[in-house]
């Protein structure tokens, strides 16, 4: 059995089913240039017949890349595999993706018949597209679900009328991780002529097991896996393709890919950009805390070894480094290391031992004790650190009227005014800030939380801005929304390292 694992990228149309991340043509070619740098094999740009939109974005990205296959979904009907083959007049390597349901849920329920006649359109289907195409993909929806021994049957028939991938998919994502190795072994151990072909996994993570089935299919003999860029998709997501890519690279298994996994960070953060879908935080691989310590404990461990609480370099990834987190759970190492990067040396424990013990102070006040704080602390010089304070801030807005901002700026000690309009408060507000700090900056996430509840509520907002190719995280507290904008922005910028 080959040692090569297939990497199918369906970010574009399985992913993008997701309701409010739906992109334009033009963001779709930008994350399949993307896609293609960071090596997946095949990109499924869309499903053609659904509207025009979709038909116009598989013809562009069919013309934008040149080494992945460019894949087109289609249903088990000869106008959906038409419109199809019309879509991909331009790619340089194309698949149609046709396929129907197997379960006895879609068999009686979605298409009142019966496993006979869903047998037949399956052999159709595949036939049809095979003389448009070689490379014909057959799905075999709510594979999970299907009753193996009929599975085994549809898998072998389409497999002799030409198709050259079958994808097995947990469509519902109800099957256990040894429940969907165990039926793509069956596969392998009762079709006949299953060497003709590659089989292919497709887990959805409505139980949270995508992942985990999509690694025990591998393990039993798929060759293909349907991925997306941040686990995103239908439902509760599908399989993370970072995940998928980072289990291989840190278990060695013998089974490799073509991903270059140092661009998996930057390609995280554009579609989780282009589609206004903030990856969380605890996300493996790709999530803000990812590569983050705030255990005393672990800070103590990865200071001296960084192997003892990481099993990847954040560098892998994509990502600069890690990060040491001062909470009320850090201990006297991580405070010692985190004064010894803002430049100020401890040469006695005693002298530690009284600014630890004001630390813990803050640190139960504080859910995080910024660089700020600690220069206090210690009494340095703070005069370096945040140069840059809000000083005022006014904003008009209303219905019928065009948001106006004035803010004020302390930087330094030296006082700046500007103001502007926008399409909101916050925008306009944003706006006149940049009116004074003129950097060419760019905003990738901006998220609001509450942290109480009730009408005097406090409002938390976390920005993420791009500055000069690195990313910077701020965050701003505040019973106003925009003021806790604007002091977020402000903590990003003064966290830039010039």
């Amino acid at each position: 059995m080959s040692d090569r694992l297939f990497i199918f990228d369906t970010t574009l149309r399985d992913g993008e089913q997701v309701p409010g991340c739906q992109l334009n043509t033009v963001e779709k070619i930008e994350v399949a240039r993307q896609l293609e740098q960071l090596g997946v094999d095949i990109i499924e740009a869309g499903f053609p017949i659904s509207s025009p939109g979709d038909f116009n974005s598989v013809i562009e990205i069919s013309k934008a890349v040149t080494w992945p296959t460019i894949c087109a979904l289609t249903r088990a009907k000869e106008k959906d595999i038409d419109c199809a083959f019309e879509a991909l007049k331009y790619a340089k390597r194309k698949r149609i993706h046709t396929g129907i349901g197997t379960s006895d849920y879609h068999i009686k329920y979605k298409f009142n018949s019966n496993r006979e006649d869903i047998l037949e359109q399956a052999i159709a289907a595949t036939k049809y597209a095979k003389k448009y195409v070689e490379d014909v993909e057959f799905y075999a929806e709510d594979a999970g679900r299907t009753d193996n021994e009929y599975l085994a049957r549809v898998v072998e028939a389409v497999i002799k009328a030409g198709a050259t991938v079958v994808n097995i998919p947990d469509t519902t994502g109800y099957c256990l991780p040894t429940e969907y190795g165990a039926k793509i072994k069956y596969l392998m151990e009762h079709v006949d002529g299953i060497d003709k072909a590659i089989i292919s996994t497709h887990c959805h993570n409505d139980l949270g097991m995508a992942t985990a089935n999509t690694l025990s299919g591998v393990l039993n003999g798929a060759r293909q896996v349907e991925v997306t860029i941040n686990g995103i998709g239908e439902r509760a997501g599908n399989t993370s393709e970072e995940e998928i890519a980072m289990i291989l690279k840190c278990h060695k298994l013998g089974i490799e890919t073509n991903i270059n996994t140092r661009k998996i960070f930057g390609i995280s953060r554009l579609v989780s950009s282009l589609m206004n879908m903030p990856v969380q935080p605890n996300k493996a691989i790709v999530g803000r805390n990812a590569f983050a310590h705030s255990s005393g404990i672990h800070q103590d461990g990865v200071l001296k070894n960084v192997e003892t609480y990481e099993i990847m370099n954040p560098k892998d990834v994509g990502i600069d480094d890690n990060s040491i987190i001062l909470t009320a759970r850090s201990g006297r190492a991580a405070l010692k290391y985190r004064l010894g990067v803002l430049g100020v040396e401890i040469k006695e424990e005693k002298q530690l031992d009284e600014i630890y013990k004001k630390f813990l102070s803050v640190a139960d006040k504080k859910k995080e004790v910024t660089d700020d704080d600690i220069l206090v602390l210690a009494g340095a010089n703070r005069s370096d650190a945040h140069k840059i304070k809000l000083d005022y801030l006014q904003v008009t807005s209303g219905v019928g009227l065009r948001p106006v901002a004035s803010l004020g700026l302390d930087i330094a000690g030296e006082k700046f005014e500007a103001c502007a309009s926008g399409n909101g408060p916050v925008d306009a507000a944003v706006r006149a800030l940049k009116n004074i700090i003129k950097r060419e900056m760019v905003l990738k996430e901006f998220t609001i939380q509450a942290i109480n509840k009730g009408s005097d509520d406090v409002g938390k907002v976390h920005m993420q801005v791009e500055y000069k190719g690195h990313s910077y995280y701020g965050f701003g507290a505040n019973t106003d929304i925009v003021a806790a904008s604007v002091e977020a922005y402000i903590d990003c910028i003064n966290n830039f390292k010039d």
